[in-house]
């Protein structure tokens, strides 16, 4: 190590690194786009589970829940609640339609938002779609 670092040694590794990261972040890029047709559920939306998602958002279940590792940590992750209540929206739209009217005195409690039966179908059919989405295995647990 006797060398002593000048500036074209400096700028060849400064152009070097930027060079190197730039592939690097090119190809992941490629990559991500080539394998994203294969993860993704596109194909599944329909008009009720757009209504469902429409309903997730104008209810602000985000603000409490969050689906997909995305919201607040206030309440469970919702990525796989369907398949955590059986795989089945019966489930999903009983849970929600039972909620009690004031909450639990001392607990954390989801709200009763008095949805119909067609909106509880949608956000069942909406979480449904959310949970046949690929995520890599997340959540990492079964539970959220």
């Amino acid at each position: 190590m006797a060398e002593v670092f000048t500036k074209n040694m400096a700028r060849n590794m400064y152009y070097g690194g930027g060079l190197f990261f730039f592939l690097l972040f090119l190809g992941l890029t490629v990559d991500t786009e080539l394998s994203a047709p294969e993860r993704d559920n596109r194909g599944a939306i329909t008009p009720q589970v757009a209504l469902g998602k429409k309903l997730w958002e104008e209810n602000n279940c985000i603000g409490c829940h969050s689906l997909l590792g995305e919201g607040a940590y206030y309440a469970p992750e919702l990525g796989n609640v369907y398949e955590r209540f059986g795989n089945s929206t019966i489930a999903i739209k009983a849970y929600i339609r039972g909620r009690p009217k004031e909450g639990i005195p001392g607990r954390r409690s989801m709200p009763q938002f008095d949805f119909s039966e067609e909106e509880l179908d949608a956000l069942a059919e909406f979480l449904r779609y959310a949970n046949g989405i690929d995520t890599a295995n997340w959540p990492p647990n079964i539970q959220g």
